[in-house]
């Protein structure tokens, strides 16, 4: 099956999908990959939907901070 047969495929079952409203899209957190100001370890941090800022603790020294 070449690729373009492949695409065709999927956005035929895309539109049988969203025609039937069996899927439901649903926005939950967000992962962040942040870097530590201080030793330059890196984090994941959770944030909520809607938040752009997230205050942590760096796993390797504690210190805390606010994510970009």
């Amino acid at each position: 099956m070449s690729k373009q047969a492949m695409r065709e495929e999927a956005e035929r079952l895309i539109r049988e999908t969203m025609a039937k409203k069996t899927i439901v899209v649903k926005q939950g957190q967000t992962r962040i990959e942040a870097v530590c100001g201080k030793c330059g370890a890196p984090n994941r941090v959770q944030a909520e939907k809607g938040a752009t800022r997230v205050k942590y603790a760096c796993k390797q020294c504690g210190d805390k901070q606010v994510t970009l």
